[in-house]
């Protein structure tokens, strides 16, 4: 966990309004500011219950996920990018309490992890930073979350790198 230009981005959408209900996970590793795998993963929320607010917020429906793994199972794949890993979130106070609530939610323990909040770093909503930095974004698709905070915390690392650099940090 000691570089902060290796971590892993985590966006989650949830089926309704318990963040236990994880239905989309989108998952971006970074190693020394280059991205080097991602992906999306749909997963069957608890009893595949959604509410109408949620699918209207980001498409995905029970028909999606009816025969989509539950997060237990998908776990083993997902704990090596989060265990002791510095995780990077945009609005992280939500995405790390899903993850907390649904490992609870399956009795799983919650590993060791740093987590860093993009929304905490540049203070405004993903969109419009995308709309700045010129990051294309499907919003609240995972992947295309998790991507674009990917990018804004590596041009982050970046800035810091060049204040240290020219001693103004």
């Amino acid at each position: 966990m000691d570089s902060l230009h290796t971590f892993t981005a985590l966006d989650f959408e949830t089926a309704q309004g318990k963040r236990h209900s994880i239905c989309q996970i989108g998952l971006v590793r970074v190693e020394q500011n280059v991205i080097t795998q991602q992906g999306a993963i749909l997963v069957r929320p608890p009893d595949n219950f959604y509410s109408a607010q949620n699918i209207a917020v980001h498409g995905i429906t029970p028909e999606m996920t009816r025969n989509a793994l539950t997060f237990d199972q998908i776990w083993p794949r997902l704990k090596p990018y989060i265990c002791d890993q510095n995780i990077v979130a945009h609005n992280s106070a939500f995405d790390i309490s899903c993850l907390q609530q649904t490992l609870a939610y399956y009795r799983i323990n919650v590993p060791g992890f740093k987590s860093h909040c993009t929304y905490k770093i540049y203070g405004q909503k993903l969109n419009l930073l995308c709309k700045t930095y010129g990051i294309n974004l499907n919003h609240h698709d995972a992947l295309s979350d998790a991507i674009a905070c990917a990018k804004l915390f590596i041009l982050h690392n970046r800035k810091v790198a060049k204040k240290e650099v020219s001693g103004t940090a």
